[in-house]
């Protein structure tokens, strides 16, 4: 079974994303968001390849990058040989690649 890793910008996201869906909605959508992060994040530990190569990425013929849709949410991720390594979690309805290369400056 692979280990799953949260980078401290993923934790900063998903934090984030919950105290947005508890402000803007309620306790239980912001437990449902979680039961289905959960239930992502585990199949991976199983099938680490199951999720896509980013488009927007692959365009730039980057492929290590892999992503796992939650609509409207994407959650990015590495696979790597003992782990895998969750880079963030973003809101599907923004510009992707906009908000990548804003982190990658930082």
């Amino acid at each position: 079974m692979t280990r799953i890793i949260w980078s401290t910008i993923a934790a900063h996201d998903l934090d984030d994303i919950v105290s947005w869906i508890l402000d803007n909605h309620s306790a239980r959508h912001a437990e449902s968001f979680l039961e289905l992060i959960d239930v992502s994040v585990r199949r991976l530990t199983h099938q680490p390849e199951s999720g896509r190569v980013i488009p927007e990425l692959e365009r730039q013929n980057i492929t290590k990058y892999r992503e796992v849709v939650i609509p409207p949410w994407r959650l990015f991720y590495t696979k790597e040989p003992d782990r895998v390594l969750i880079h963030a979690v973003i809101d599907g309805r923004r510009n992707i690649e906009d908000i990548l290369l804003r982190r990658s400056i930082r």
